[in-house]
């Protein structure tokens, strides 16, 4: 178990954001894992024929089913959303003593040790540590190939997910406080007086001094929760909620009673939206164009089935009570 110990100002600094690197990093976990008949099924079963052009014996070496991953792999995002331009350049910016230090500490894991393909990993370890600079760029430049085939073409669907989960716990961060927070957020995360508890296979201790606390939502995460207490921050990444969901199919709507009455279009809009989404989401998941989509968003918002709230620089549209209604409700059997 993990114990990070609170001070009084680290209440006040609780924030929160997301990272395509961390769900890149994460899906690597998950893809190394092999649960294909598991949550992340859909996308196993994408990405399973896909990946031929990317290093990936490189990668799973990197980011094992267990166990340790190189800090240096998880840059903190800059600001709420990072973004992985930026997160790939803060890993090419990495001091190279810190680079070796952390793969040779990965080498030396007990997890390296174990499972078939231990040698073969082991000589990749070797290599890399032999030049690091070289190991970055190779890195880095592996990084941009996956992400590109794996979770690229996903990104809205999952930046849906993550915003969700962001609006839920600064709500309950504001309405309830701390206690309320950290209750819901993971099975394995509880606050216990001015300690916050994660149940990991392994055993620390780590005050924050006044740090405070990074917390990260990702899809790929679950089950798991990831815990870093180095400088500067702090950082639990969690899994984000609405993974019941996350790979679900929109409902075909060409033939459903609504689509009669509000048409094809607006319906698929309304049926999107299972989750709270901007514009450009939207428009990506839909294959419509941005003021298509916007002339339809703003009759339906005018009608009451939709309503806006904002988060940050961006709006996000969610169905009301009535567009949930209009969703869900299935045509009567006709006798």
């Amino acid at each position: 178990m993990i114990e990070l110990e609170f001070a009084p100002a680290d209440y006040l600094r609780i924030h929160f954001a997301f990272s395509p690197i961390a769900e890149l990093v994460t899906s690597l976990r998950t893809f190394s894992l092999g649960r294909r008949n598991g949550l992340h099924g859909p996308w196993f079963r994408y990405v399973d024929s896909r990946l031929g052009g990317v290093d990936m014996e490189l990668l799973t070496a990197l980011v094992r089913p267990i166990g340790y991953v190189p800090d240096f792999l998880l840059p903190d995002p800059q600001g709420r959303t990072g973004s992985l331009a930026a997160s790939l350049e803060q890993i090419a910016r990495t001091d190279f003593a810190v680079v070796s230090a952390e793969l040779a500490h990965l080498a030396g894991h007990r997890t390296a040790q174990q499972g078939p393909g231990r040698q073969g990993r082991a000589a990749l370890m070797r290599e890399l540590l032999a030049d690091p600079s070289r190991a970055v760029k190779r890195i880095t430049t592996e990084f941009a190939a996956y992400w590109q085939v794996a979770l690229a073409p996903h990104w809205p669907r999952i930046h849906a997910v993550l915003q969700a989960d962001l609006a839920h716990r600064l709500e309950e961060l504001a309405s309830a406080g701390a206690a309320r927070l950290f209750a819901t957020l993971h099975p394995s995360v509880a606050l216990r007086g001015e300690r916050l508890t994660i149940v990991k296979y392994y055993d620390g201790r780590a005050p924050l001094r006044g740090r405070g606390l990074l917390l990260v939502p990702c899809v790929f995460a679950w089950p798991d929760v990831l815990v870093r207490t180095a400088d500067p921050q702090p950082r639990l990444t969690y899994s984000s909620r609405g993974l019941g969901r996350m790979w679900e199919s929109a409902p075909d709507m060409k033939s459903a009673p609504l689509a009669a009455v509000v048409g094809r279009t607006r319906a698929a809009i309304l049926a999107a939206l299972e989750l709270p989404m901007s514009t450009t989401q939207l428009a990506t998941q839909l294959a419509l164009s941005a003021p298509t989509l916007n002339a339809h968003l703003k009759a339906l918002q005018a009608a009451s089935i939709l309503t806006t709230r904002r988060d940050g620089r961006s709006v996000l549209y969610r169905r009301t009570c009535l567009g949930d209604q209009l969703v869900h409700t299935q045509a009567p059997d006709i006798p």
